[in-house]
């Protein structure tokens, strides 16, 4: 049974930083592909970074340059470096993995998902 478990959410100023881990365990078949999502509470659920198998990665604008997805495929947990925080980045963070090995752009395609780890920034 496949298993991912978020950590690193803090409460935070505006201009901090934080990482977030998010170790898998269990198998996952194949090459998979590995993301963060984000919730506000009454929202949809968004793709923010998301990490090819080859280390291919991709970031929604609105954390273009001040995140960064990482994974360590040795130890199977999945980074994410978040810099310069804003009171907009306040949700609760979700790890997901889609068994493939390009990143999906529908989040339906996402097989494993974590709880999520929450991230408040205040002003």
């Amino acid at each position: 049974q496949v298993q991912l478990v978020e950590s690193g959410g803090d409460s935070v100023q505006a201009g901090g930083s934080l990482r977030l881990s998010c170790g898998v365990s269990g198998y996952i078949s194949g090459t998979y592909c590995m993301a963060w999502f984000r919730q506000v509470a009454g929202e949809q659920r968004k793709g923010i970074a998301s990490i090819e198998s080859d280390g291919t990665v991709d970031y929604a604008e609105s954390v273009k340059g001040r995140f960064t997805i990482s994974r360590d495929n040795t130890k199977n947990i999945l980074y994410l470096q978040m810099n310069n925080l804003k009171p907009e980045d306040t949700a609760m963070y979700i790890c997901a993995a889609a068994a493939r090995s390009y990143c999906p752009a529908d989040d339906y395609y996402f097989g494993y998902w974590g709880q999520g780890t929450q991230v408040t920034v205040a002003s």
